[in-house]
């Protein structure tokens, strides 16, 4: 048992026998240089001496005490072998999974986790055994007077070799600065948790690794602490990319209200110069951007979010950071900002919203603007033609686009079915299916500029004869070879397919290259079609196809969807009928997040370009601030409508698309947050209530700003002959959904709280900028990095553990908190209840019945 207050101390006696370096000889009593490498776990031991973490000592003490209950022949067992092995594991894995980038432990933690590895294995006589070992030797240290002190004088090891000692007076200014303004955090406890960690010879990235990581751990207490957390990270990310800069070795917050203005101007220099930023961003006003900076910005940052920037957004030189928050936000502003007439004072406006979280830009935004290559757009949907030609020039286009962080969703409804005859070489064809394993390898092999994974959607029409076998896809049984476990697949389904369900009648499954048009219509017309191609059917003129009971197919892709998640489901009639651009093409799908409804053919590659609304930024004690919503989302349109102009094309069909139609997507996140401030429930009526309006408000504005924009920049080149045209709004359209569908099918209100007819009367006078301009994104990054709640989407739960590719974060519902606070409830029994009901209040008897129903998850 003694094993584990021995973690590696062979390999330490080795190590330390051969350096030479006079630092590492001065710190040898107490730092093993192996020990302490970066990304290495290492053990504090009692005296304070650092060792590398070494396992198979923890194998070593389990054993022991398996030894000392069940006597010597033990050793022998493969039973206790096998446990121990398992054991040791197990607390292995417990201390990565803690510290993913290594880190220092204590050696008490170690044997806590022994214990608790014992205890759950129900060894319960050896962890009793172990328990009051540990107990006698605790007190056997306790008699000797002559034990070796703990080493308190801690000196820090710097990059450059040299050591200093541990300034404790900055550490005491860098906690107490992200503590300043909080309420119910604690710097003395931070910083007294913190030192238990440290040790005489410890680096200085651990020494800022510790301060963080103790802030994390205390979330759960309090979620303020998640911005504790996220200030003591600042300050690494300062001294990084200040000391790449050349301005400065370390600064603090209060250091920034002036270093920002001379990092700019020194940021831009350096990113041109390593050719990581475009030129023309130095022909900018730097002097004045750089006065516009505002460091108490970084202080609205939460944990999650800010890691998230400087782990996957803010540009790195030899994988050192050389942005800030605020210039990362001023960085995208320029780029959106180029092409203005006063670019300047465009780029201002444009930081103010983005710093200011009342806007964020979509993901391929923030990573590329102002770069060499500023890939900004979102989405891009593409139709794929029934031949080897266009089907692997579509994969082609694919690769292409992913590069470049775009997202795809991909029309495969032209390409025949399986069994389908093939004229050129008189055979039949395998189908869609295996073109999509290749679609879905290539998504794997070409990850969005190793920034996020590559990803797709493939979308196939429900009366596709493969269908059957594309809602497999995604199991994880049968031949793999027709397995696609990385991408998305979506249904497309026509209202005739729903109507045949609520009816229970018969459906019919048909190969598209013997029923071509089908998958040009909608609405009635793809009605009557699709009845004439059945009796063709009946009568023998149609060979391949297939009849099936509609509610079955139904009952089997809900049934897909309850298993694998896949394929969604959405529809392509409304999509169509209440399309603005009917006259210059289909829908044949949606994008990869199902946001995006744009035409596509085989000239033309849809794109959209998504950014969105920080709704809970824009409601006050009255609710929705109408006249602060307005002004965020004239200046989003605008920035939304720039990429266009700046975006790097990688194909030249998606430019195409994009110059003829110029589709935008202005979506909202943060919808369960907004109603939390209002102290609204997300299942009651007022909440439907909220959504009509806040919705209503959202699409009035954006589409004001894009009429607006075409008066003053002109309608996109396709705008005669759309809806918008002929004073048809999306409000309208609804209209002419209900005919198309019938009024047995569809429920709707038509209720309006703005001047809608004026508005109509300005777009026929002025046109519109954009044929698209609203899209509800999923948000699911950005709403991180602004610390709010994704999309539209309710809580997931109250109180949880987010895992991406950041790492692991403490999530908890500060609105919870502060109702629980407020009357007295929220404590260290009320933490360890929502672990124990998985986030959920509903189980809770303390907690009072109104806020089970606000809270619910």
């Amino acid at each position: 048992m003694q094993a584990t207050e021995q973690a590696a101390t062979q390999h330490s006696k080795q190590s330390t026998s051969k350096q030479h370096d006079s630092t590492q000889q001065a710190t040898e009593p107490t730092l093993d240089m192996q020990a302490v490498a970066p990304g290495q776990i290492r053990v504090i031991k009692r005296n304070g001496k650092v060792v590398g973490y070494d396992a198979s000592n923890i194998s070593v003490a389990i054993t022991k005490a398996f030894l000392a209950v069940e006597g010597g022949k033990a050793a022998a067992s493969s039973r206790v072998h096998d446990t121990v092995a398992a054991m040791t594991e197990q607390i292995t894995a417990i201390f990565k999974r803690r510290m993913p980038s290594g880190g220092t432990i204590d050696i008490e933690d170690i044997q806590d986790q022994v214990e608790l590895a014992l205890m759950r294995g129900g060894d319960h006589k050896v962890a009793r055994a172990y328990v009051l070992y540990r107990e006698e030797r605790s007190r056997a240290r306790a008699d000797q007077q002559d034990t070796a002190p703990r080493q308190h004088a801690i000196n820090v090891l710097y990059p450059d070799g040299s050591t200093r000692p541990l300034d404790v007076a900055r550490l005491n200014t860098i906690v107490n600065e992200a503590c300043q303004g909080l309420t119910d955090v604690d710097a003395d406890a931070i910083m007294s948790e913190a030192f238990k960690n440290l040790f005489d010879g410890v680096s200085i990235a651990e020494v800022n690794s510790s301060l963080v990581m103790t802030a994390r751990t205390m979330v759960e207490q309090d979620p303020n602490y998640s911005y504790v957390t996220a200030r003591l990270l600042l300050d690494t990310i300062r001294a990084e990319a200040l000391q790449f800069l050349g301005l400065a070795e370390t600064a603090t917050q209060a250091d920034m209200q002036t270093q920002y203005a001379k990092a700019l101007p020194a940021y831009i220099k350096a990113g041109i110069e390593h050719e990581l930023l475009t030129p023309e961003l130095g022909e900018f006003d730097l002097a004045t951007l750089g006065q516009a900076l505002d460091a108490d910005r970084d202080l609205q940052f939460g944990y999650l979010g800010l890691q998230t920037l400087y782990d996957r957004y803010f540009i790195h030189k030899d994988d050192t950071r050389i942005e800030l928050p605020q210039i990362f936000f001023m960085r995208v502003a320029m780029g959106l900002a180029m092409n203005e007439d006063n670019r300047t004072a465009r780029a201002i406006e444009f930081y103010e919203l983005l710093s200011s979280f009342d806007y964020m830009s979509s993901t391929p935004t923030l990573f590329n603007a102002g770069t060499l290559r500023p890939q900004l757009s979102s989405c891009y949907l593409t139709t794929v033609p029934d031949n080897l030609d266009g089907i692997y020039g579509a994969i082609h286009d694919n690769a292409m686009l992913s590069k470049w962080a775009g997202g795809l969703g991909n029309d495969w409804t032209p390409v025949r079915a399986l069994g389908s005859y093939i004229k050129g070489t008189n055979g039949k064809s395998q189908g869609v299916v295996p073109f999509l394993k290749v679609v879905n390898d290539t998504a794997v092999a070409v990850n969005q500029g190793g920034k996020r994974k590559g990803a797709v959607c493939s979308y196939l029409e429900t009366w596709h004869l493969d269908i059957e076998e594309f809602l497999e896809l995604r199991k994880n049984t049968g031949d793999d070879r027709r397995r696609t476990h990385d991408m998305n697949t979506a249904n497309w389904v026509p209202d005739l397919f729903m109507k045949r369900v609520f009816e229970d009648k018969d459906w019919t499954l048909f190969t598209p290259n013997e029923t071509p048009d089908l998958h040009d219509l909608y609405g009635t017309a793809f009605e009557m079609r699709y009845a004439e191609y059945e009796a063709m059917a009946d009568n023998g003129e149609i060979n391949v196809y297939k009849r099936v009971k509609a509610a079955d197919l139904w009952r089997k892709m809900l049934g897909m969807l309850f298993e694998t998640g896949h394929p969604w489901i959405t529809f392509k009639d409304p999509c169509n009928i209440r399309s603005p651009q009917q006259h210059t093409g289909v829908v044949h799908s949606s994008n990869l997040c199902t946001e995006i409804t744009l035409n596509t053919s085989n000239e033309e590659i849809a794109v959209c370009n998504l950014g969105s609304v920080n709704l809970p930024q824009h409601i006050n004690e009255n609710g929705i601030d109408l006249e602060k919503l307005q002004r965020t989302v004239t200046t989003a349109v605008r920035m939304l409508d720039n990429v266009i102009d700046i975006n790097y094309y990688s194909v030249p069909t998606a430019r195409t698309s994009n110059m003829r139609h110029r589709p935008v997507g202005l979506g909202l996140m943060g919808f369960q947050d907004a109603l939390y401030k209002q102290h609204i429930a997300y299942g009651s009526d007022d909440a439907v209530t909220f959504a009509d309006h806040s919705m209503e408000a959202i699409s009035y504005f954006a589409i004001q700003a894009s009429s607006q924009l075409a008066e003053e920049r002109g309608s996109y080149s396709s705008f005669e002959g759309s809806l918008w045209s002929k004073g048809i709004l999306p409000i309208d359209s609804l209209k002419q959904l209900e005919q198309q569908r019938g009024s047995d099918f569809i429920e709707i209100d038509y209720s309006e709280t703005l001047d809608w007819s004026s508005l109509r009367s300005r777009v026929q006078t002025h046109g519109m900028r954009n044929s698209n301009v609203m899209a509800i994104a999923p948000t699911a990054t950005i709403a991180n990095i602004t610390g709010i709640s994704q999309s539209i989407e309710p809580t997931y739960q109250n109180l949880y553990v987010k895992s991406n590719l950041s790492g692991e974060f403490t999530v908890i519902n500060p609105y919870l908190v502060r109702d629980l606070k407020a009357r007295d409830l929220w404590d260290a029994v009320m933490v360890n209840d929502l672990k124990h009901f998985d986030g959920s209040v509903q189980n809770i008897d303390r907690v009072p019945a109104d806020l089970k129903a606000q809270y619910a998850t």
